[in-house]
C-alpha cells in the first residue's frame, strides 16, 4: 500500500462540480451508462453541497484531486437521544484503491460521529457487493442482524403514496 496524504471535508460550493464527476464515476461503476447521468449527478451535487436533503457530503482529496465521497446524516432521536451517524453511500474513485482511503475515510467519519456526541455509526452493505462486505467486516464493524431493510421504490412507491387503503 503507497502512503498518502489525503484531505476530509464536508463539500462546500466550489467542490460540487468534481463532486458531480465523482458521483457519475460512482453511478458508472455501479450501474453503467445511464442515458441523463451527468445531468442527475449535477443535480444531486447541487442539492448536497446546498443542504437541501438534510444528507451531507463528506468529500476526500489527494493533493487537491477529489477521490473519493462519502454522504452522511445524523437521525435523530436515537438511543438515549444522542444522534445515529448514518452512512448512506461511501465510494472511492478507481485510482485511489488500494491507498487505505476506505479505512481512513471510516475513522473520519467515526471521530466526526464521536464530536457530534453520536453513540452509532450505521451504514448498509448491497449483499451483492462482497467487496464492500468484506471491508465492512475487516474493519471489525458489527453486522445488524436484527433489523430488516424495507423499501418502497418506482411503481410501488406511487401505488403506496397516492392509494387510500384503510
Amino acid at each position: 500500500m503507497r502512503e498518502t496524504k489525503f484531505e476530509f471535508w464536508f463539500a462546500k460550493l466550489q467542490d460540487q462540480a468534481a463532486l458531480a464527476d465523482l458521483m457519475l464515476e460512482a453511478n458508472r461503476h455501479y450501474w453503467g451508462e445511464a442515458k441523463h447521468a451527468v445531468e442527475m449527478t449535477s443535480k444531486a451535487a447541487d442539492t448536497l453541497v446546498h443542504g437541501r436533503s438534510g444528507c451531507q457530503a463528506v468529500i476526500a482529496c489527494e493533493a487537491g484531486i477529489l477521490k473519493g465521497f462519502a454522504t452522511v446524516s445524523v437521525l435523530l432521536p436515537a438511543q438515549n437521544e444522542h444522534g445515529t451517524l448514518f452512512m448512506k453511500d461511501l465510494f472511492i474513485s478507481k485510482s485511489a484503491r488500494g491507498t487505505g482511503l476506505g479505512n481512513r475515510f471510516m475513522r473520519y467519519l467515526a471521530q466526526h460521529a464521536v464530536e457530534l456526541g453520536c453513540h452509532r455509526f450505521d451504514w448498509t452493505a448491497e449483499t451483492d457487493n462482497p467487496r464492500a462486505v468484506a471491508f465492512y467486516d475487516d474493519l471489525n464493524a458489527s453486522r445488524v442482524v436484527e433489523k430488516v431493510y424495507f423499501r418502497f421504490s418506482d411503481a410501488g412507491l406511487r401505488e403506496f403514496a397516492y392509494t387510500d387503503k384503510d
